[in-house]
């Protein structure tokens, strides 16, 4: 269960209180809820508002109606702003990014309801939260090696620390994660059925001022099904063994080799990405390893977005993908072994100490 769809004159953005509970409704069904400059902001303002109401115990963040959460950023936005030469890139993701940083941080119980698509930016809404719900319905997805670019919003501090290489196999290869596998994943940490999501939501909207956290996953507790694994999960072995290593070349050499039908599918997939987009990935991954923050993170994945936002591939993954919608997209270079070390380095630029203020 996502919320019911709202009507437009309410706005791309719902935000009120309901009993103890702050509600932030992202409120745009018919583009399954994908996120704006200005739907940012407007979380920004909700988040200072409930933060500083003493009547808000919970806060709570849903999607209007029934398809999901959030599909991600607004894309096709910020194609047309990069064809034109634009600073939406530069403005959008500083503005997003802070904005993750500070949900990992809300000194509140911030409860996401994953229901549904939960996609690119829906993920940097939710999977930072103190209390992450997914359900049945739920398809997680970071796919943003599919249009040129790599899982940002927080998403190369979450990979690395799911078990295993699983992370790094949901990063490369864009596939979807169902409720028990976000859970396994680390993006969850409850699978609740939908139907029972009003339940909840009735429950935690009811609670008393001052509620903490402790108490909120006493709520949530229950109504979960307890799962913690899917059939992604299942294939740890494999993926462990496949997706080990530290250059494309290689993960994609061990594929090869391996005569199975999930290697060979898994290869299949890997190969309709943007080879820079992917190299660029697991190097970030791999650097964000070694990181003691989410802030860390965030500052290179900026740097990185900078760059992607100036790249043919970017908006030549878009135009195949959500323009066009040929899905043949002409990657630049075209192979894996084509990705120097110079086409790499731009990526990884520093960046100034103001340009990502947490």
């Amino acid at each position: 269960m996502t919320a019911p769809a709202v009507a437009d004159a309410e706005g791309d953005l719902i935000m009120r209180r309901e009993g103890a509970a702050g509600i932030i409704r992202l409120n745009r069904p018919k583009a399954l809820n994908a996120m704006t400059y200005e739907m940012s902001q407007g979380i920004d303002t909700a988040l200072d508002r409930f933060e500083a109401d003493p009547a808000v115990a919970v806060v709570i963040l849903e999607g209007a109606g029934e398809r999901g959460l959030c599909a991600g950023g607004d894309i096709r936005g910020l194609y047309e702003s990069s064809k034109a030469g634009g600073d939406l890139g530069k403005v959008f993701w500083r503005q997003e990014y802070v904005m993750n940083a500070r949900i990992s941080k809300y000194p509140k119980p911030y409860v996401a309801f994953m229901d549904g698509l939960v996609m690119g930016g829906g993920v940097g809404l939710s999977a930072h939260a103190r209390h992450r719900v997914v359900t049945e319905k739920t398809k997680l997805a970071m796919p943003e090696v599919g249009l040129g670019f790599f899982p940002d919003v927080g998403g190369t501090w979450l990979l690395p620390r799911s078990p295993g290489e699983i992370g790094t196999f949901f990063g490369l290869s864009g596939q979807t994660m169902n409720g028990p596998d976000a859970v396994f994943a680390h993006f969850a940490d409850n699978v609740v059925p939908s139907a029972k999501l009003p339940a909840l939501r009735e429950g935690l909207t009811g609670v008393e001022t001052g509620t903490t956290s402790a108490e909120v996953d006493k709520i949530i507790a229950g109504f979960t099904t307890g799962e913690t694994a899917g059939p992604v999960a299942a294939r740890r072995a494999d993926i462990d063994r496949w997706f080990a290593h530290d250059r494309m070349e290689d993960i994609f050499a061990d594929l090869k080799r391996d005569n199975s039908e999930f290697a060979q599918s898994t290869l299949e997939t890997l190969n309709e990405k943007s080879p820079r987009g992917m190299v660029v990935t697991l190097k970030l991954l791999r650097l964000a390893r070694h990181a003691t923050s989410l802030e860390e993170c965030l500052v290179r994945e900026y740097r990185a977005a900078l760059e992607v936002f100036r790249s043919d591939d970017f908006r030549e993954g878009v135009r195949a993908a959500v323009i066009d919608k040929d899905r043949d997209p002409r990657w630049s270079p075209p192979r894996i072994e084509d990705v120097t070390p110079e086409m790499l380095a731009p990526y990884l630029r520093e960046i100034g100490a103001d340009e990502l203020v947490f």
